[in-house]
């Protein structure tokens, strides 16, 4: 009997995940060893390659998704190669899209892994993570806020309340809140149901103050404080605002150039282009959902406080429409956010002469 010794070959792995189980693929260099299923633990994985390809590299991928990062961070604590992918990027077969299975996908990622097609996403320290689940936990309970009011609003409507002329202009004020816990409908089932959701709104208004002093407090520490200083310096950015940016982009210098963070935003046009026809279809669908809609948000902002982005907002606006107008003033705003991280230092405002 000799000893099996794979020292100087690539075993390639590809992985489904799912919550109860994973389906494994297996490729060596020029063969399949074949597709397993196994329970949703890295141990199990792990094991079976050391004990049937001894010696061996290996180089495993999975695609984002509700699994998150760990899976990747305890395969590299047992210095397994690990590539997380995006799952619109992975080159699948109109074979492949018309028969998808876990199977098929597991297939599909190791053949894709060996042929070196892949191209993984950036996987930020988890602390970072952590960090990020505060503050995007508040932008969960502002949209959860934003729909118990259309909630309320909907059922006034609904029965033709009237909001008294005083209290028209300050929704969601505390007299307008007052007046809402006074309110008295037709029926006491639909007086419980503005009450019920009257108590929903007030304990979101608390949370998402709770949540805002604990994002505070982080943006106090020291792996954020200075460049946070340094955001609101700029025209349009909050405290808030810059927490998002810190704890999403993490770290500025793994984009080289500004066109490689406005298609990470989302600030680049989509294109299709075949022979000598050319179509730009607008902004691209393809972002990160939760800088896209605050980078605009925010030069609203800036368009009106800092006097280039109002100059260049009202020249855009002469020839083209407003909503098109904010979209290359958002682009600049992206610029003035990655100058001062890079350069660590203040914004200073330009003047118009």
């Amino acid at each position: 009997m000799k000893k099996v010794d794979f020292t100087g070959q690539d075993i390639y792995v590809g992985m489904d995940i799912g919550k109860k189980s994973w389906k494994v693929c297996i490729l060596t260099q020029e063969l399949e060893h074949g597709l397993i299923s196994q329970p949703p633990r890295t141990e199990v994985l792990v094991h079976y390659l050391r004990k049937n390809f001894p010696g061996a590299k290996y180089h495993c991928t999975y695609e984002a998704g509700y699994s998150g990062y760990w899976i990747y961070e305890e395969l590299k604590k047992e210095g397994i190669e690990c590539l997380i992918v995006n799952p619109a990027d992975v080159p699948t077969t109109h074979k492949e899209k018309t028969r998808k299975t876990d199977r098929v996908d597991a297939r599909k990622l190791a053949r894709e892994l060996r042929n070196k097609e892949l191209i993984g996403i950036y996987v930020p320290e988890h602390s970072t993570l952590e960090d990020r689940s505060l503050v995007r936990s508040r932008h969960s309970l502002v949209k959860k806020q934003t729909r118990c009011k259309n909630q309320i609003k909907g059922l006034l409507n609904f029965y033709g309340v009237k909001i008294p002329e005083e209290l028209a202009s300050s929704h969601w004020s505390r007299r307008y809140i007052g007046w809402l816990e006074q309110l008295i409908m037709g029926r006491p089932s639909v007086t419980h149901v503005v009450r019920t959701l009257l108590e929903e709104l007030k304990y979101l208004r608390q949370m998402i103050a709770e949540v805002t002093k604990e994002i505070r407090k982080m943006s106090k520490q020291e792996e954020y404080n200075k460049n946070a200083r340094n955001m609101v310096t700029i025209p349009g950015i909050s405290m808030l605002s810059a927490m998002i940016f810190l704890t999403e982009l993490e770290r500025i210098d793994r984009f080289e150039r500004l066109d490689e963070l406005a298609s990470y935003v989302g600030l680049v046009p989509g294109e299709h282009t075949s022979g000598e026809k050319k179509v730009i279809t607008g902004i691209t669908s393809r972002r990160n959902p939760f800088l896209r809609g605050l980078i605009i948000e925010c030069s609203w902002v800036a368009a009106q406080k800092d006097p280039a982005l109002t100059l260049a907002f009202n020249q855009l606006s002469k020839r083209m429409l407003r909503n098109q107008a904010i979209i290359r003033i958002a682009r600049k705003l992206l610029n003035r956010i990655r100058y001062v991280l890079i350069h660590q230092e203040p914004y200073v405002p330009g003047v118009v002469s």
